[in-house]
């Protein structure tokens, strides 16, 4: 027997109506460019046993709001994928970590945003979870992280603006309005 490397997959992004239906299913290169149509994603803010929220700077050579703070995860289901194995999934891929205690905090979120010509147009659920682990970074995704408790997350996304990922802004005020994470 040959050793050969098994052909990559595709990754598919999922494409929805505005009931957030699946109509169909696009090369994840195609689908974010300033015509981006409206697809599944998720996005998730993890925390370490002691409650405090795992942060990442994207990586800057990625094509969607580079270089930018944002939450733990966030990514796009793929076909027939639920959002927890998503999830698991991307942690595992973007930070070597495992995905415990799961539960959706808002999920009917959806988003617009657009940054150098690229656009994000998604359905997004958005998740709390704990993570399991020592970030290990594919520096291909993810070039910094850092644990901070809520009131500092905040803080800094305030002061810092324009640094942190608009999703990511937005976000973090909506679930401090459901009342499930520490406001000082």
């Amino acid at each position: 027997m040959d050793d050969v490397a098994a052909p990559q997959t595709e990754e598919l992004i999922v494409l929805v109506d505005e009931t957030g239906a699946a109509i169909g299913t696009m090369p994840k290169p195609l689908v974010h460019t300033g015509e981006t149509p409206l697809h599944r994603a998720f996005s998730a803010y993890l925390f370490d046993d002691v409650g405090r929220l795992l942060v990442t700077r994207r990586a800057v050579d990625k094509a969607t709001f580079p270089g930018m703070w944002t939450n733990t995860v966030c990514g796009h289901p793929g076909p027939s994928e639920d959002d927890a194995a998503a999830i698991a999934r991307r942690a595992e891929f973007e930070l070597g970590l495992g995905v415990t205690r799961l539960a959706p905090v808002l999920p009917g979120y959806r988003y617009r945003a657009e940054f150098r010509g690229v656009v994000e147009n998604e359905i997004c659920p958005v998740y709390l979870g704990r993570f399991t682990g020592e970030p290990v970074p594919d520096r291909a995704e993810v070039v910094e992280w850092e644990l901070l408790e809520w009131t500092a997350f905040r803080r800094r996304q305030e002061t810092e603006g324009d640094a942190w990922s608009p999703w990511c802004r937005e976000q973090a005020r909506l679930i401090e309005a459901t009342g499930l994470v520490p406001v000082a």
